[in-house]
């Protein structure tokens, strides 16, 4: 097995890895967005009833209490600006993934010669490589779709 196959199969599995470890990371913060949202919501029902309920409350108490539930509508509208790019990842990671594959079955069909290659292994090598461009396109509006939301938030 020659050095440079091996080295290739190490990277290989180097970058699968830290696919993997990505997306568990951003497994547990999904999880952990999720739950705050929960709390979000129950402070903020706790504020609307304070609000309606209390007629008899002073101005400066409603005040603040309005104040504390747009404090959570911004942190709820925040926390799902990351939920968004966090599941733009995700799609990223999958894609990532998928194009690695498509990637490592067109080497397969690449490194035989061209006399050994059968018409089936023509069309399937074609298929591969037009899978494998449809892939990358979708990374592409991805990317775009990532930098015009951050342009947006500018």
């Amino acid at each position: 097995y020659p050095t440079w196959k091996r080295t290739l199969t190490r990277r290989a599995r180097e970058a699968q890895m830290k696919r993997f470890c990505k997306a568990q990371a951003i497994q547990r913060r999904l999880e952990e967005i999720e739950v705050t949202f929960q709390e979000l919501e129950q402070q903020g029902i706790k504020l609307e009833k304070l609000l309606r309920d209390e007629d008899r409350t002073l101005a400066d108490q409603k005040t603040q209490w309005m104040n504390q539930l747009l404090y959570l509508v911004q942190k709820k509208n925040g926390l799902m600006s990351e939920e968004s790019d966090l599941m733009i990842q995700v799609q990223e990671l999958k894609l990532e993934e998928q194009q690695w594959q498509l990637d490592q079955k067109l080497r397969c069909y690449m490194n035989r010669e061209e006399s050994l290659k059968t018409p089936e292994d023509c069309v399937a090598e074609q298929e591969i490589l037009g899978q494998l461009l449809d892939v990358v396109n979708k990374r592409n509006v991805l990317i775009h779709l990532q930098e015009e939301k951050r342009l947006s938030e500018l």
